[in-house]
C-alpha cells in the first residue's frame, strides 16, 4: 500500500524555515478528516429533514380525513358499500300451492347521533319505556360520552318508530331496513331455517338466510337475475300444521323429549311435511348453544340431523334384499331358534322371547324376529349387504336440499364385518336420520325405484336406479301391511285406509359408552295405502314412556305407531286419498 505523498512545495519551504515536513503532513490529513466529517453531519442533517417533512404530511391527512369523517353523517363501515347491492330484495319462499312461507317486510331501524341530542337523559327514559331489554346504565355513557354512532336497534316496528319519534330528540334517527317475515309463525320452522343480517349500514341492509333452506338457497333468493321469482317448496302448508299438531300431541301423550316426522311422496321423492319438535319461531329465532349437546337446542332438526339407531325398521330392507337375490320367498322357513350364539355375542329376541325352531320369512317380518332377519343377512353376505344398504342411501348423507342435511352422515362400522351384518340386518350398529329412513322406504315400496328426497316441488320425478323388481316390491308391501293387521303395529291400523309398516325400538346409547335401560328411540315407518303406495310416513320419538298400563311401555308399537296412524288419519283426506268402505257380510 503506497502512502500520500507530502505537498512538495510545502516541504521545500518548510525547510528553508526550518520547520518539520512531518507536522506539515498531520496538519493536512487534520484538514481532510474536518471535510470529510463536515459533508457527513451536512448529509445526516439533510435526511432528518425529509423524514421530518414526510411525518408531517402523513399526519396532516390524518388529520384531515379524521375531519372530514367528523364532519360526515355517521355510519358503521360496512354501510360504505353500495346501498344499491344491499337493497336488493329477497324472493318470497311459497309451499307447494304458491302459499307464503316467507315473505319480505319494509321497516326501519333505530340508531343514535349522540352529539346532536339536546336532552340525552330524558331519551335513555324514554328508549327504556319503549324497549324494555335496553341497558339503561350502558345508554347513558354511551350518549353522554365520546361516541359518535351507536345502533340501538336493528329493527324495531312501525308503532315503535312512532314512539320514538314522538320523543322528537334530533339525534335519533331512523334508517330504511327490510327484514324477513314468516307469517307462519312456528309452521315449517326447520324447513325455513331463518335469517340474519350481513352487510349493513343506515340506509339499507342485506338479508341473508342462516339455515334450512334459507341458507341453502341463499344465492338464488337474492339473486337480481332471477327478478323476484318465488323459491316453490314440495312442503304443503295444511299438511305440515296437521303433521306438527298431531306430533306434538303425540309427543306430550308419549312423555318423549323430542320428536319428528317426514311425510313423503313415494314416487317423487317430494318431502309433504317434516317436521321436528321442540322447534322454534323464525321471526325470533334464539341463540343456537354454544356448548353440551346441540340436540337439546329447539334448533337441532332431528328428521335430519338426529341421527339414529332406527332398530327393526331395517329389517325389511333385508328381507327385500333376499328376496330379490332369489334366497328366500315370504313362505321361506328359516331358522328362528334363539339365541343365536355368534362367537362371543348372544342374540336375543326382543324381551327374550322365543320364535323358534322355524319361521317364514312373513312371519319374521310380522313377528319381528331379531334371529330370523339375522339367519336371513347371513344367507346375504356382509359385502353384498353393505352394496344394497350403499343403494338405497343409507351410507351417505341424505341429498335433501336443507343446509343441515351435509353434515349429518349415518354411523357406520368402519369395517363390514359379518357380525356386523347380523346386527345391522335389524337396525343396530349403525345410525341413520329419519328422512334417510323414508327415502329408503320409497324407494322399497314405490316398486323398487331408487328416489332422492327433496324439499322443492318437483314437475317430474326423473327416473331412479332400479333397487329391486316390481313383483319383489308388491310383496314387500304386503308384508308391511300384514304387520300393521297382525303384527307389532296394531295400534297403526286406520279406518278406511290400508296402512303398513315397521315399527322399530333402539335402546338409546350413552354418551360414555353403552346402552341406557330405559331410554330408547321408538321409529315406525309407515306406507299408505298398502294396496298402492303413495305416501311413505316415519315418526320417531326420543325417550317416549307410554304410562296408561300398570307398567311403562316405550316400544315404537305403544308409542310411535299411534301418532303415526292420528297423522295418517288427519291428512290421508287433504291429500286427495279417498277412503275405502269396508263391507260387513250383512250389507246388501
Amino acid at each position: 500500500m503506497s502512502r500520500r505523498l507530502r505537498p512538495l512545495a510545502r516541504i521545500l519551504l518548510a525547510r528553508e524555515e526550518g520547520e518539520t515536513p512531518d507536522a506539515i503532513e498531520r496538519e493536512s490529513t487534520r484538514l481532510r478528516v474536518e471535510e470529510m466529517r463536515d459533508k457527513a453531519r451536512f448529509r445526516a442533517e439533510g435526511r432528518l429533514v425529509v423524514l421530518a417533512l414526510l411525518f408531517l404530511c402523513a399526519f396532516m391527512a390524518v388529520g384531515g380525513r379524521m375531519t372530514l369523517m367528523a364532519a360526515s353523517e355517521p355510519e358503521e363501515p360496512r354501510s360504505a358499500i353500495s346501498a344499491s347491492r344491499i337493497a336488493a330484495q329477497r324472493a318470497d319462499i311459497v309451499d307447494r300451492r304458491g302459499r307464503i312461507l316467507a315473505t319480505n317486510l319494509v321497516t326501519h331501524s333505530l340508531y343514535a347521533h349522540p352529539p346532536q341530542m339536546v336532552d340525552p337523559a330524558r331519551a335513555v327514559q324514554e328508549l327504556v319505556t319503549i324497549f324494555p331489554d335496553l341497558d339503561r346504565e350502558r345508554l347513558v355513557r354511551d350518549f353522554t360520552g365520546s361516541r359518535k354512532f351507536l345502533w340501538i336497534k336493528k329493527k324495531i316496528s312501525p308503532e315503535q318508530r312512532q314512539q320514538v319519534h314522538d320523543i322528537g330528540e334530533p339525534g335519533l334517527l331512523f334508517g330504511p331496513r327490510e327484514m324477513r317475515l314468516y307469517p307462519n309463525g312456528r309452521l315449517a320452522a326447520h324447513v325455513l331455517g331463518g335469517y340474519g343480517f350481513g352487510r349493513e349500514g343506515v340506509h339499507a341492509a342485506e338479508v341473508i338466510g342462516t339455515a334450512g333452506v334459507e341458507r341453502a338457497f341463499d344465492e338464488f333468493l337474492r339473486d337480481p337475475a332471477e327478478q323476484g321469482k318465488p323459491l316453490q317448496l314440495s312442503i304443503d302448508l295444511t299438511v305440515q300444521a296437521a303433521v306438527e299438531r298431531v306430533l306434538q300431541g303425540g309427543m306430550q301423550m308419549m312423555n318423549a323429549k323430542g320428536a319428528a316426522a317426514v311425510l313423503l311422496d313415494a314416487g317423487s321423492g317430494e318431502v309433504i311435511a317434516l317436521a321436528s319438535l321442540p322447534d322454534f319461531d323464525p321471526n325470533d329465532r334464539p341463540v343456537p348453544l354454544l356448548k353440551g349437546d346441540q340436540s337439546e337446542s329447539p334448533l337441532f332438526n332431528r328428521a335430519v340431523q338426529g341421527v339414529y339407531e332406527l332398530g327393526s325398521t331395517f329389517k325389511i330392507f333385508t328381507v327385500a334384499q333376499a328376496m330379490e337375490l332369489g334366497l328366500v320367498g315370504t313362505d321361506t322357513m328359516v331358522d328362528a331358534q334363539a339365541p343365536l350364539v355368534w362367537g362371543r355375542y348372544r342374540i336375543k329376541e326382543w324381551n327374550n322371547r322365543n320364535y323358534g325352531p322355524e319361521l317364514s320369512v312373513r312371519d319374521v317380518i310380522v313377528k319381528s324376529s331379531n334371529i330370523g332377519t339375522a339367519n336371513i343377512a347371513l344367507m346375504i353376505g356382509e359385502g353384498r349387504q353393505r352394496e344394497f344398504f350403499a343403494e338405497l342411501g343409507l351410507l351417505e348423507a341424505s341429498p335433501i336440499e336443507l343446509f343441515e342435511a351435509p353434515g349429518a352422515r349415518p354411523l357406520v362400522p368402519a369395517r363390514w364385518s359379518e357380525i356386523v351384518s347380523i346386527t345391522t340386518s335389524y337396525g343396530h350398529g349403525m345410525s341413520a336420520s329419519p328422512i334417510h329412513l323414508a327415502a329408503a322406504y320409497a324407494s322399497v315400496v314405490n316398486g323398487g325405484e331408487l328416489i332422492a328426497p327433496t324439499i322443492l316441488k318437483r314437475r317430474s320425478a326423473p327416473p331412479g336406479a332400479r333397487i329391486i323388481s316390481p313383483e319383489v316390491s308388491a310383496q314387500v308391501t304386503e308384508l308391511l301391511g300384514e304387520v300393521v293387521q297382525r303384527g307389532t303395529a296394531t295400534m297403526a291400523r286406520v279406518s278406511g285406509y290400508r296402512v303398513g309398516g315397521k315399527t322399530g325400538t333402539a335402546d338409546k346409547p350413552r354418551p360414555g359408552g353403552g346402552y341406557y335401560q330405559d331410554r330408547v328411540i321408538a321409529t315406525f315407518a309407515s306406507v299408505f295405502p298398502v294396496g298402492d303406495p303413495k305416501y311413505v310416513l316415519v315418526v320417531s320419538l326420543d325417550e317416549p314412556v307410554e304410562t296408561s298400563g300398570s307398567k311403562p311401555r316405550r316400544t315404537a308399537g305403544w308409542t310411535a305407531a299411534p301418532v303415526a296412524a292420528e297423522i295418517i288419519r288427519r291428512t290421508a283426506p287433504i291429500l286427495g286419498l279417498r277412503p275405502e268402505i269396508e263391507l260387513s257380510l250383512n250389507d246388501g
